[in-house]
């Protein structure tokens, strides 16, 4: 491939436009090789969304596709000022939910030895946030691939890359509620910014359902049991994080089922949902709205119905259900008491 076909003009071309974002001196040029970037990203998710969905039918595993919202890609370079743009990994991501860890480790291993020309880009342990739980508490594993294909049409994309995210249902229900945190506290768990209780108490409720639920550690192996259920619950006592969320109603945005949805999620909580037959027009609208609401999050979701777009983002619905859920059943189980009795004898 030469350089000059790939997508943006070249690497280097990418790399300086978005070294000009990091500096605030960006042109309409570089906005628009950054959106001509992003936008090729759409035929890799397309390929290995189609990859993963044959292997996984009839299989009881939420597959989900998504673009890195643009603002978070700015955000990214900010904090990582030695990032260069067309390294980055994860501007096109798969998601696979699954119901256990068993699951997850036997397709993981099985699609490590499928026969294609894409390559991944890591060792099988770099990423792996199950074995190894970062200090926030997130957990699952990630994998890069990049994309390579022989063909006339294909061969502008090679060397763009891709991120395939394994979560359980459990690690799923715990990633989704540090982003609803983020959406309703002006602090962000998952970045470790703003009222660090906020993290510290979602990294000790990281270790409960990992202990409860997949009988593992999270990310304080050290401490009891005991520890861990009254580190969390003190915090939960200042913060009144069980019950916000608790109170927090499921978003009633209709999503149709056309494949693909733009989630439209706006300061003041509201969120307006835009779905699309054609993956090009949905591209198109998204650059858009983003041109156009620049303070929103927006963000470009493709799964194969309404539940499964619910499922795999719903975040974006300020849905915690699943998480209060598993936290009071799993203080339960390492306290042997029910919560309010643990919460009384914490005190």
């Amino acid at each position: 491939m030469s350089e000059a076909t790939y997508p943006g003009g070249s690497k280097k071309r990418v790399t300086r436009a978005g070294d000009a974002v990091r500096t605030g001196t960006a042109s309409a040029e570089d906005l628009g090789v950054i959106e001509q970037w992003r936008a090729a990203h759409r035929a890799v998710l397309n390929t290995f969304q189609a990859i993963l969905r044959g292997r996984l039918r009839g299989k009881n595993v939420i597959v989900a596709q998504r673009h890195k919202r643009k603002n978070t890609i700015f955000d990214k370079l900010q904090r990582l000022p030695g990032m260069q743009l067309a390294r980055m990994d994860d501007v096109a991501g798969c998601r696979l939910i699954f119901r256990n860890l068993k699951e997850l480790h036997r397709f993981r291993t099985d699609f490590h030895a499928a026969r294609f020309n894409h390559k991944m880009r890591n060792d099988p342990g770099k990423y792996d946030y199950i074995a190894h739980p970062k200090g926030t508490g997130y957990r699952g594993i990630h994998d890069i691939y990049e994309y390579d294909v022989r063909s006339d049409s294909g061969k502008v994309l090679k060397g763009l890359y891709i991120e395939i995210q394994y979560r359980t249902l459990v690690q799923h229900a715990w990633a989704t509620a540090v982003e609803v945190v983020g959406f309703i506290t002006e602090s962000q768990p998952k970045f470790e910014k703003g009222d660090d209780r906020y993290h510290r108490a979602m990294a000790y409720a990281s270790e409960i359902l990992a202990r409860a639920h997949e009988g593992l550690k999270g990310p304080h192996p050290e401490l009891t049991d005991r520890e861990v259920l009254e580190a969390f619950l003190e915090l939960d006592d200042e913060l009144g994080l069980m019950q916000t969320l608790r109170g927090l109603h499921q978003a009633k945005s209709d999503i149709s089922d056309k494949k693909n949805s733009i989630l439209i999620f706006s300061p003041n909580g509201e969120l307006v949902v835009r779905s699309f037959r054609d993956a090009t027009d949905a591209l198109r609208e998204l650059f858009e709205l983003e041109k156009e609401m620049p303070q929103n999050d927006i963000v470009l979701v493709r799964a194969d119905s309404s539940e499964e777009v619910r499922t795999a983002f719903r975040n974006y619905f300020t849905d915690a259900r699943d998480f209060v859920r598993l936290m009071d059943s799993g203080c339960a189980k390492l306290s042997g008491h029910q919560l309010k009795a643990v919460r009384a004898k914490s005190k």
